[in-house]
């Protein structure tokens, strides 16, 4: 006995043409998600009028109310009812789709808004009075007067109200005020020269300021800086690295964060292109091979990249909430991303994150004494070694003595100056620990951590100079798969080969690998290629090759290091410190842990009360 489709009535199914209200609701559960999508549409909007003060009230996380204040250009009394039309916008004439560059262009924001809340747009362009007008349910009211400087203001109240259903898929009002909170920052960080407010006013009345961020003054890339450290933080500017660079076309700014100043979770991650902010798998996926190198796999770099290019080279139309983003030559921008950010991490040298230096001092717990502290000044060499003759009989002797206890043996070379960034090497504690004198303070070094990165390093350029070598295979691994797969692989042989991986086709759906990287040993090729063929289905790179060959260097290196528990003569200390400063990415071993500590004087004198 067959069962009809319980979708299909007796007599069949009847086309029907949707009423405009249907229409305009389908429309808005696309654009207009929850909240926090609304707000980014109203927002967006006021930026492209070319807006230099925005201010964002909400209640209730947005449910309830949201207003939008911008002094832009502003709407004539004739655009209004326009402006809320679907599919009518002044940033595209329609004529070139894939030359976009305005938030905007869709024109479906207003109308979506329209549809499933109470919209309330009250505008005025220069040289003409102001004007409002209402939208309830997707039912227009006329055009009224209206007392209004110059700018927009935008007023939605009880958002989906017209479809309720999709209040219960809300969250709690804290969690949409937060995802507000993101959208504004993000595009805060996109628009630097522009003020952005954000306010709750929640219960009524002025409510509170969560965030804002003034117009930054000085050259974009000053501008930019000191817009990603107001909304990121200070100590992301403190302890990142300023990023510039150029391929083909496309060209890459922004900051990123040193290894040693990571995350536990991938949530500080910031992409734009074009000024857009973007979340794109691909992208990330770059991020991250970027720092591949510097950090473990349960750490997340910190980093906000801004990739710009002409308009044709990029394609924003891809999803109604313009959030993703698809590239005429993907592996260009890919490229460019992981060599900027590896050339960046090389240029910062051994530079390490100064939060390492302000956890150590927070790990210290000085004794707290109610006597008060006099302040003294610091001596000279010359005022101490006075001081010490002047004392009682026999400690002037005993300076010597006791000094050289610590001291390792004198070293009159350059190699022990302590005017550069390592200073030179005075003592050893615990046969692991090698405490260094500065100009400026004092350095403690993890003498196995510094010198696992320094050989890693090491082996690196040699791979790189003499090449990797691979091992044949006596019988080919020969591998069945799909003909679209066998071509993803095909394509990427050239880039495998140079690994040490050489594959060739084997007719219809089949590859022979004939030669696997000597490094790795005996190796499961076929599990090899299954690997190598998941990650060209979701990255588009053929970095896992590599990564596993770094990793077999990287435990190379940890176990041909200096160990700990090993005494190292002075000599031999202070030429791991130049070694140090002359090595790339010497300031984090290979697991992403800091190879040294730096302490300023005036921090130790603090320790102490001194200060």
């Amino acid at each position: 006995m067959t069962q009809q489709a319980p979708h299909i009535g007796q007599s069949g199914p009847i086309i029907r043409q949707l009423d405009e209200a249907a229409i305009n609701r389908i429309a808005a559960g696309e654009v207009v998600e929850r909240p926090a999508s609304a707000v980014k549409e109203l927002v967006e909007n006021a930026i492209d009028a070319g807006a230099r003060r925005i201010a964002v009230e909400i209640a209730d996380g947005g449910k309830t109310l949201i207003r939008v204040t911008d002094d832009g250009c502003g709407m004539t009394p004739a655009d209004l009812p326009l402006a809320l039309a679907r599919h009518a916008t002044s940033k595209i004439d329609g004529s070139d789709l894939l030359n976009i560059n305005s938030f905007g262009f869709r024109g479906e924001a207003l109308a979506s808004l329209g549809a499933v809340g109470r919209l309330n747009v009250t505008s005025r362009a220069a040289g003409h009075d102001g004007a409002e007008i209402a939208v309830t349910g997707g039912k227009m009211s006329s055009v009224r007067p209206a007392a209004l400087n110059g700018g927009t203001v935008i007023t939605l109240r009880d958002l989906f109200h017209a479809t309720p259903a999709r209040l219960k898929f809300m969250r709690t009002d804290r969690a949409e005020s937060q995802a507000i909170g993101d959208v504004i920052k993000r595009l805060a960080m996109a628009e630097p020269q522009v003020s952005f407010t954000l306010r709750d006013v929640s219960g009524g009345g002025d409510g509170r300021q969560t965030f804002r961020a003034d117009a930054e003054t000085g050259d974009l890339f000053d501008a930019l800086h000191a817009r990603l450290a107001r909304v990121i933080g200070s100590d992301f500017a403190a302890n990142s690295m300023r990023i510039d660079a150029e391929r083909e076309g496309f060209h890459m700014t922004g900051c990123a964060g040193l290894p040693t100043y990571s995350r536990g979770a991938a949530v500080a991650q910031f992409l734009f292109v074009n000024g857009r902010p973007v979340r794109d798998r691909m992208l990330i996926g770059a991020l991250r091979a970027g720092y591949m190198d510097v950090l473990s796999r349960d750490r997340h770099p910190v980093a906000a990249l801004f990739i710009d290019c002409e308009g044709a080279l990029v394609d924003v139309n891809v999803h109604p909430a313009k959030s993703e983003v698809r590239f005429r030559d993907p592996g260009t921008v890919r490229g460019l991303i992981v060599s900027g950010l590896r050339h960046a991490l090389s240029e910062a040298g051994h530079r390490a994150s100064s939060t390492v230096t302000t956890g150590t001092l927070g790990a210290f717990r000085p004794e707290q004494t109610g006597a008060r502290v006099y302040q003294m000044d610091r001596p000279s060499a010359q005022a101490r070694a006075a001081g010490y003759a002047a004392q009682a009989p026999g400690f002037a002797e005993m300076q010597g003595d006791y000094s050289a206890r610590a001291e390792p043996a004198p070293d009159t070379t350059d190699s022990a100056r302590t005017d550069t960034r390592l200073g030179a090497a005075r003592a050893q504690v615990h046969e692991n620990y090698i405490i260094a004198q500065t100009d400026e303070g004092i350095v403690i070094v993890d003498q196995h951590a510094a010198h696992e990165r320094l050989v890693y390093e090491r082996l690196k350029r040699q791979m790189a100079e003499h090449g990797i070598a691979a091992q044949a295979l006596l019988i080919p691994e020969i591998i069945d798969l799909s003909e679209g797969d066998c071509a993803t692989l095909l394509a990427a042989a050239p880039d495998l080969a140079p690994l040490g991986l050489t594959i060739e086709a084997f007719g219809g759906g089949a590859i022979a690998v004939r030669e696997t990287p000597a490094l790795l040993g005996n190796v499961d090729a076929r599990a090899l290629i299954l690997d190598l063929l998941d990650e060209l289905s979701d990255q588009g790179d053929t970095e896992m090759v590599r990564a596993r060959i770094d990793a077999i260097l990287s435990r190379m290196s940890c176990h041909g290091s200096i160990r700990s528990g090993r005494r190292m003569q002075a000599d031999e200390m202070n030429a791991l410190l130049r070694e140090m400063e002359a090595t790339p990415l010497s300031g984090q071993c290979n697991h992403g842990r800091p190879t040294y500590v730096a302490l300023k004087l005036s921090d130790i004198e603090r320790l102490f009360g001194r200060s």
